[in-house]
């Protein structure tokens, strides 16, 4: 669990999440963060615009899966206790952060 001086730089509120939950998440941030440098390593060689877009679609498309998996964690958990506990705010941030999302 993190504490709250280890929590992101905008805000108090953190997330316990378990191990596996954490390593999935992790996974998935390396291949992007790969995925990425891969990318920066066709720019440097004069790749192919074309070849450099479509491993950029895919980066895109990663991204987004990662978003959902921890959209979907969020709610179900997260959104679900607050809820529960009757903080209906959680129901404006969760808009929120969904128009941000579908910028």
């Amino acid at each position: 669990m993190m504490s709250d001086k280890e929590a992101c730089g905008y805000c108090s509120k953190t997330t316990e999440r378990s191990a596996e939950e954490r390593k999935k998440l992790i996974h998935r941030l390396n291949r992007i963060e790969g995925q990425v440098r891969g990318i920066r390593g066709m720019v440097e060689k004069d790749a192919y615009c074309a070849d450099i877009l479509i491993q950029s679609a895919a980066v895109n498309a990663a991204v987004n899966a990662f978003n959902k998996e921890l959209l979907a964690s969020h709610i179900r958990g997260c959104v679900a206790k607050d809820i529960r506990e009757g903080k209906d705010e959680v129901i404006d941030e969760l808009v929120a952060t969904l128009q941000k999302l579908m910028k």
